[in-house]
């Protein structure tokens, strides 16, 4: 497959869309290569949520060709999004994190790969470690899977184990998700299916979105033709409460909106007992702040679904439909028990 346009083919239009907040340090260091970019039909804009660090001012004297979008308040990445795609026209739409370093190719590669397939409607670059260049980064690596339980992982990440890039997921390839650090997303799709669910604020929206995606008829795709250099964890950095909340909470919840009921309530027995282990695990090993995370995001996902009004949650038939990605086992058998680490050993050819 051509991964490079043509001289001779139009150039779709493509929105670059950095999500903002209090930012501005990074926006320095990273968004001259954003900005150094060779794709023709391209456009630059930053959606600020509410910054207090002088972010605005800095791009307007800066960055003129930047176009700011500011945001009222903090509405975090799912509704901040929303509400910044919904004043762009475009076709396709790039939401890049403000912590990642692009090579001036990197839009050539997805733009090419979606506009030969109408099928695919978001993909991602392999994403590397800024600090470790030889390194898999974690948030999305080669390109997200999730396991049977909901445990996402990726190509090249498992847990916490980052493998070297030695080449071995260098393939354009199906998947389950695609990393919000670097979303290259179709702009007809991601309105078709509603966007991001705002309830989710932050962390796994993404995945929800991927999967939604994916029970509507179309693909996702890792597109390793295409590089970036991610730095990862720079709004909220490892170990946060907040983070763990959210990652747990919203992970409950978009198992519930995109499985079959009997599935799912398998699933989550399953998952509470995992996820209460971890949580005292944490708590013996001295971190009370993970262990209460953990047990917020249980009390807060049941009344999500006891009080919440839940938008684009599927209907059943269209739930038995098996994404690509899904990996039939668990990797935390796989991982802890069995002590498989890298992907490849995990998965086999699906």
């Amino acid at each position: 497959m051509n991964f490079f346009l043509n001289d001779s083919m139009e150039h779709p239009s493509v929105a670059v869309v950095i999500l903002n907040w209090n930012g501005k340090s990074f926006l320095q260091q990273f968004l001259p290569s954003v900005l150094q970019s060779t794709y023709p039909n391209l456009k630059f804009y930053v959606a600020d949520n509410a910054s207090t660090d002088g972010s605005v001012k800095f791009l307007k004297e800066q960055y003129a060709e930047v176009e700011v979008i500011p945001l009222s308040e903090n509405f975090g990445f799912a509704k901040g999004y929303n509400l910044a795609l919904q004043q762009i026209k475009t076709e396709y739409f790039i939401l890049l994190n403000s912590d990642v370093k692009v090579v001036p190719q990197w839009i050539e590669p997805m733009v090419s790969l979606l506009a030969q397939n109408p099928k695919i409607a978001a993909c991602q670059p392999k994403l590397l470690s800024f600090s470790n260049p030889q390194s898999f980064e974690y948030a999305g690596a080669a390109g997200g899977w999730l396991d049977a339980l909901g445990y996402p992982f990726s190509r090249g990440r498992v847990f916490e184990d980052c493998e070297a890039d030695q080449g071995q997921y260098d393939d354009a390839s199906p998947i389950f998700w695609a990393s919000g650090a670097a979303f290259f997303v179709r702009g007809s799709v991601f309105r078709q299916v509603g966007g991001f669910d705002p309830y989710f604020f932050a962390h796994q929206e993404e995945i929800d979105l991927c999967w939604r995606m994916q029970l509507a008829g179309y693909q996702i795709f890792a597109c390793p033709q295409s590089v970036v250099y991610h730095v990862g964890g720079g709004t909220l950095p490892k170990g946060n409460s907040l983070k763990t909340f959210l990652n747990y909470r919203n992970n409950m919840i978009l198992l519930y909106k995109n499985m079959r009921f009997g599935n799912w309530l398998i699933v989550m027995l399953l998952r509470l007992m995992l996820d209460v282990i971890s949580g005292f695990r944490s708590l013996i090993a001295g971190d009370k702040g993970y262990f209460l995370a953990v047990i917020r995001a249980v009390f807060a996902f049941w009344k999500w679904i006891f009080s919440q009004k839940r938008d684009n949650v599927f209907p059943a038939d269209l739930k038995s439909f098996r994404p690509f990605g899904l990996y039939r086992g668990s990797i935390v058998w796989q991982y802890f028990v069995k002590g498989k680490k890298n992907f490849s050993e995990i998965v086999e050819k699906e």
